[in-house]
């Protein structure tokens, strides 16, 4: 049956192009879930001709366009499956000319979704929810369409740098952000703590009370540290998702002081290596998640207080505590019917927009990327959202790694933390990092 649509809500223009950009990602059409109108095709390719020469998306008048019908499949983590249902259920609402689509909500962790995408792209969801590290491989198994024109502007302009440049692979837009909380900052006792700005007060305040300071040196955490001095260790992979090159500056006078100052801060007696508030003892500050703030306040009360990471000195030189910052992205599995694309990107960019970002904030306490949103008093007021926004920009998006690094960086921590580098000379430091760089080489080799 013809739906008629407002120009206004999508240009079929853009459907042509964000088509054609995806048409060599996906040969085999996603007929699984859809049944669609046999006149779809080619009623949809005569709207995108008409439209080829006018393709201003603020004109007035209708298009018509056959959306098609059957079930857009969805993959959101567990904590989100119903407020997604709930949002979707209003989108349709307020559409009712793309209602004859049903959606499936599937739980999947967004650290667990491009594994499995990929591993059957054409039986993957149609939307889905994933970690920006994913990006690269999601792009190179072509399971993401390309989000071109007006969907590509309501993207970098709605969010906030970050999130807008984890959306990106070059100089293309790949997914709509969901959210800028992926990452890690400090809580702590405001009545012991006297300068959360120092990672020398910190410890020494921690000393003088008896308290436990957490900071964890495994490889995510480690992090902080190396990238504050201005060490690099980034990968590069080819079209197959390969490891094929590195960026390593860890074995250099910057690695060595980052690796300096980890020995100095383990070797304090409050010291203590961890980074989550259930499993910690008699602490005074620790390096965490947004996902631990409701625990941290339990334990600290009218003293919870939060801030970004510290700075640090070493050799006589300070350094701001950086490491990696974290986003969730929805991505569109490309589609071969042009009705069905349409409603997929419409449906993704409310999923994504203000209201339901501010509907997840309040619901499961996900951070906003969407610059209106995190404008919203309840957001301002959250003191772990803003330090963590605070400490977002010291750090870099995550990008690909290859698993054998994380194990890797995390037994660096663990032999740095058992005091083994304890006395250790500038030399031998050098020797141990020189020898890790090694390790990291030999991953793309």
């Amino acid at each position: 049956m013809k739906k008629r649509v407002l120009a206004l809500v999508m240009s079929t223009a853009m459907v042509a192009s964000v088509l054609t950009a995806c048409g060599g990602k996906s040969d085999t059409p996603d007929t699984s879930s859809t049944t669609a109108d046999n006149n779809t095709s080619a009623d949809s390719n005569t709207a995108a001709d008409n439209n080829n020469t006018s393709a201003d998306n603020s004109a007035a008048g209708e298009q018509t366009m056959d959306f098609g019908s059957g079930t857009i499949k969805i993959w959101v983590p567990d904590a989100v499956t119903g407020v997604t249902e709930t949002l979707c259920n209003s989108f349709f609402e307020a559409h009712p000319e793309m209602n004859g689509y049903t959606v499936s909500i599937e739980p999947m962790g967004e650290g667990d979704a491009a594994g499995n995408v990929i591993t059957d792209v054409e039986a993957a969801p149609d939307l889905y929810a994933f970690a920006q590290d994913q990006m690269a491989r999601l792009v190179t198994a072509g399971a993401l369409t390309t989000i071109n024109g007006d969907y590509a502007t309501f993207v970098q302009e709605s969010n906030d740098a970050g999130a807008a440049a984890a959306a990106k692979v070059g100089s293309e837009v790949y997914a709509f952000p969901l959210t800028s909380d992926n990452g890690y900052f400090m809580y702590y006792d405001k009545s012991v703590i006297t300068d959360p700005t120092s990672l020398d007060q910190i410890i020494a305040d921690c000393e003088a009370a008896g308290k436990n300071f957490y900071f964890d040196t495994g490889s995510w955490y480690q992090t902080a540290f190396f990238f504050a001095t201005g060490c690099e260790l980034s990968f590069e992979t080819d079209e197959k998702g390969n490891f094929t090159s590195i960026k390593n500056t860890y074995a250099s006078e910057n690695g060595l002081k980052a690796l300096k100052a980890i020995r100095t801060m383990s070797e304090s007696k409050c010291y203590m290596d961890g980074s989550s508030v259930g499993d910690a003892v008699n602490w005074a500050a620790i390096v965490d998640g947004t996902w631990d703030s409701s625990a941290a306040k339990d334990v600290l009360g009218d003293n919870y207080a939060c801030a970004p990471l510290p700075k640090f000195t070493v050799d006589g030189e300070t350094f701001q505590l950086g490491g990696f910052g974290g986003f969730k992205l929805l991505g569109v599995k490309p589609q071969a019917e042009a009705g069905k694309l349409v409603v997929c990107l419409e449906l993704a960019k409310y999923l994504s927009d203000t209201d339901a970002q501010l509907t997840r904030f309040n619901e499961v306490g996900w951070g906003p990327s969407n610059l209106t949103a995190q404008q919203d008093p309840a957001v301002q007021a959250d003191e772990a959202l803003s330090a963590l926004g605070e400490q977002l920009q010291y750090t870099i998006p995550q990008g690909q790694y290859p698993n054998d690094y994380w194990s890797e960086a995390d037994a660096l921590g663990e032999t740095i933390c058992g005091g083994n580098f304890k006395g250790y000379t500038d030399e031998q430091l050098m020797a141990e990092l020189e020898a890790f760089a090694s390790k990291m080489d030999a991953l793309v080799q």
